[in-house]
């Protein structure tokens, strides 16, 4: 016999667990881990002996080579229980499902997983994604192989490390819900709006309902409709209320026109009045106007505030990229007079101000034209954002360029 220092899940599980004495007393079935180790460590191994499924220590086994094959040894038979709670059966819970790769912000299946023996303990390093991992599980890897060897064709592998990897595994949900989605919280909304669409609707929710509110109301307005609406039928009320009061009001209203009055009336009546209310405003546009598109955040400034003030008030908003575009100069009515770019901001003394770098010459929309006019607008002047505005000048809100295209995407879908 020799000994092995790595080896593949697939190659041992069904193979025959053996005494000292070379006695035969069972099959293994399964290896569980510890998942509280980056490497999840292999603590036990469930085995089928005479008929019965037992777990059993793994201190007391170790694994060898012999004439090709593996050989599973097991020192003495001492049946162990574990915790539901941070362990995990490699077969049942990882093999063949799919995974979140971090690194390709992706969704994968696991074709095999690779784990490594150490002084410490047995570990698992990584998973096999690859197209050869599938052909080791099928045993016809090596074949394959010889067969594309002369053509100088290589089976494609693909081999990602364990710390590199989320599960989110539904029928595991008590993993995803404690280490695994800290993971994934590293994401960008966007790229975890992917991969949560990737997922059965089932695991869908499973991992919505693990984020925060506010990283929930980033990654729902990333979502494509059907998923948001999923999503949000399947939370509580007060759940689904407190994630969309985190959202902008727009966005908000361009969700609940996919859903049932009565359902709406349920969510608006759950959040706070004054979000409410202005979701319900927003709502009352015709789909083709330039109110529809909107957003009511905004930042307005007085004339005779000096740069250093304007400065210290946006360190306090901390507004989102898109709403520092361009600031708007308003009068005591809210009546919208002049703007400011945030570049004249930037490259002027901390006690000029506003007044003496503000533009009155003010391209803008009503909030009753018809969206047709806002694309002419934004592709004519290059403008990132454009001020919304009533008959009597009063700043409504905004639009910018990035609703805009999503629009237009949504329409050429259609």
């Amino acid at each position: 016999m020799s000994t092995v220092s790595t080896f593949y899940l697939s190659r041992v599980l069904g193979n025959k667990v053996i005494f000292d004495n070379q006695k035969t007393i069972g099959k293994l079935l399964d290896l569980i881990v510890d998942v509280n180790e980056i490497s999840p460590k292999v603590i036990a191994a469930k085995v089928k002996v005479a008929g019965k499924t037992i777990v059993i220590d793994f201190s007391g086994i170790s694994i060898f080579k012999n004439k090709g094959q593996y050989v599973i040894q097991c020192k003495q038979l001492k049946e162990t229980e574990v915790a539901k709670e941070n362990t995990m059966f490699l077969k049942k819970h990882v093999l063949d499902k799919q995974i979140v790769d971090m690194d390709g912000r992706k969704v994968v299946r696991v074709n095999d997983l690779r784990l490594a023996i150490l002084k410490s303990g047995t570990f698992t390093i990584a998973v096999d994604v690859g197209f050869d991992g599938l052909l080791r599980r099928i045993g016809i890897a090596k074949p394959i192989r010889k067969i594309l060897q002369p053509f100088g064709i290589r089976v494609p592998s693909k081999m990602i490390l364990w710390e590199d990897v989320a599960s989110v595994d539904s029928n595991h949900v008590g993993l995803t819900l404690t280490k695994e989605h800290d993971k994934l919280l590293t994401l960008h909304p966007s790229d975890l709006a992917d991969i949560i669409e990737e997922y059965d609707k089932y695991t869908q929710v499973a991992i919505f309902s693990s984020l925060d509110e506010e990283k929930a109301a980033d990654v729902l307005e990333e979502l494509e409709t059907d998923a948001q609406l999923h999503v949000l039928a399947n939370l509580s009320v007060e759940k689904a209320a407190d994630v969309l009061e985190k959202m902008p009001a727009d966005e908000v209203a361009d969700i609940l026109d996919e859903m049932s009055e009565e359902d709406v009336e349920k969510l608006l009546n759950e959040m706070e009045q004054e979000v409410s209310l202005e979701v319900r405003e927003l709502m009352e546009y015709p789909d083709d106007t330039v109110g529809s598109l909107m957003t009511t955040d905004y930042i307005s400034l007085n004339q005779s505030m000096t740069i250093n003030e304007t400065l210290k008030e946006l360190r306090h908003l901390k507004p989102e990229p898109d709403m520092v575009y361009y600031l708007y100069i308003v009068d005591d009515d809210e009546k919208l007079t002049a703007i400011v770019s945030l570049r004249d901001i930037v490259i002027s003394e901390l006690d000029v101000k506003l007044k003496e770098i503000m533009h009155r010459d003010i391209i803008y929309v009503y909030d009753y034209d018809k969206v047709e006019k806002l694309n002419e607008i934004l592709t004519k002047y290059n403008l990132l954002s454009v001020p919304v505005v009533d008959k009597t000048m009063k700043i409504l809100g905004m639009v910018i360029i990035n609703d805009v295209m999503d629009l237009i995407v949504r329409k050429r879908r259609m």
